[in-house]
């Protein structure tokens, strides 16, 4: 019985989880989007002004619309993986270490709802079950 609560309830909060940050992508996108002054200038520092930032924010898009279907989840886990680990990349090629961390942070927590979603998702590295001959 605890063992079923305890799944379920594993169950349910990466459910959550995957909602709330595939949303937390969707408003990051609304941002680049409109424009707005103070993200529009850090990111023109990086080399994404103008044209490029829509091109951001159309992938952040399909990043997090892919994450949030169960039927798209693994391509989008790949696809949102791949732009966060960009902007990690983009942002400590140009020395900002301190700002890494926002889109570090955000990638770890989209693996861990991912895998309490999807325990068997990380098959390769969980041991395997000895069988007694």
């Amino acid at each position: 019985m605890s063992t079923t609560i305890r799944t379920t309830g594993r169950f349910r909060s990466g459910t959550i989880l995957i909602y709330l940050l595939s949303i937390l992508l969707v408003g990051s996108a609304a941002v680049k989007f409109a424009h707005v002054p103070q993200p529009a200038a850090q990111l023109a520092e990086l080399g994404f002004g103008g044209g490029n930032l829509t091109l951001i924010a159309s992938l952040e898009v399909v990043g997090a619309v892919l994450f949030a279907f169960p039927r798209t989840r693994s391509f989008g886990l790949l696809f949102v993986s791949a732009y966060l680990g960009g902007a990690v990349a983009a942002h400590v090629g140009h020395h900002q270490f301190l700002t890494s961390f926002r889109p570090a942070i955000v990638l770890a927590l989209i693996w861990l709802a991912a895998w309490l979603r999807h325990p068997e998702m990380l098959w390769s590295i969980t041991p395997k079950s000895v069988e007694t001959a």
